[in-house]
């Protein structure tokens, strides 16, 4: 038994070598394909433990999560001005199909990402060759976005590539642009500023002309309310004097000979020079007398 024991180790050793090269396992992040003598023999999308000829069967796996393909430079493109743009972007994208996959491009990752990437900038080329600045840089960034991912997509999808989706990270002019464009704009705001300036100007002289019409218009028509209120009272006042006179002529004599006296010796420095039998001073002759 002793003697057989390393005969035994040997087997045991080879049985598990050819078991590890029987079996292997499929993670739930990968697909895997297994090929026969070069061939694609078989196309695993689940996880889990599977069997295989050993020597005559290999197996390769691939990637079944997202994966990203960010551009390392921004890309240059020309507007429908012909201004020129500098453009970064990334993609989103899986594989669907991987045995499509591996006919097209071998497996590799590097020569798919090269294709895709051939693809999104020709889409964004045609893309951004249709729109103005503005269109590319705000105004129809979402839309631009959107045809690029469906062109991209239709076109990957030959060699067994889904384009998940497709971002402009950053839409920006080039160094030697910006200066001019800058200067550019600060001179428009200038000009819009200096519009707005005279045409608030211009406002306020028409609402303080319009203030300054109001303001005769209300004042001459205070006056002629006020004239006519004092007229109405003038009138009323002459027409109380006047049934007053009618009703007692003596006591109103009287009364406006007294409002005489009082106007002409109101402060004690007034002098009046008049002859004593003139008619002024009717209601004081004898009045002496009377108070005795």
């Amino acid at each position: 038994m002793i003697r057989n024991l390393p005969l035994i180790a040997s087997a045991l050793f080879i049985a598990l070598v050819v078991l590890a090269m029987t079996l292997f396992t499929v993670d739930q992040r990968q697909y895997a394909i297994v090929f026969q003598l070069g061939e694609v023999k078989e196309v695993i999308r689940d996880p889990g433990l599977f069997f295989k000829w050993p020597l005559i069967q290999n197996t390769r796996f691939f990637e079944k999560r997202i994966l990203t393909m960010d551009s390392p430079e921004p890309e240059r493109f020309l507007t429908a001005e012909k201004k020129p743009v500098l453009v970064d972007s990334y993609v989103k994208w899986r594989i669907d199909d991987v045995k499509q996959y591996y006919i097209s491009v071998g497996g590799d990752e590097m020569v798919a990402k090269t294709r895709l990437a051939q693809t999104v900038n020709s889409g964004l080329r045609e893309e951004f060759g249709k729109r103005t600045v503005h269109d590319v840089v705000s105004g129809e960034r979402e839309k631009i976005m959107a045809e690029v991912q469906r062109k991209a997509d239709t076109d990957a999808r030959s060699m067994g590539v889904q384009i998940i989706d497709v971002r402009l990270k950053r839409v920006d002019f080039p160094p030697e642009v910006s200066d001019s464009v800058y200067r550019r704009m600060e001179t428009e705001r200038k000009r819009v500023a200096n519009e707005l300036r005279s045409q608030g100007a211009a406002d306020a002289e028409k609402i303080k002309a319009d203030a300054d019409r109001q303001r005769e218009v209300i004042v001459a028509e205070a006056y002629r309310d006020a004239q006519k209120t004092k007229g109405e009272g003038d009138a009323k006042a002459s027409a109380i004097y006047a049934q007053s006179f009618g009703q007692n002529p003596e006591f109103y004599s009287f009364y406006r000979s007294l409002e005489a006296y009082r106007q002409s010796f109101k402060n004690k420095s007034d002098m009046l020079v008049v002859d004593p039998s003139s008619e002024f001073f009717k209601y004081l002759k004898g009045s002496g007398k009377n108070g005795k």
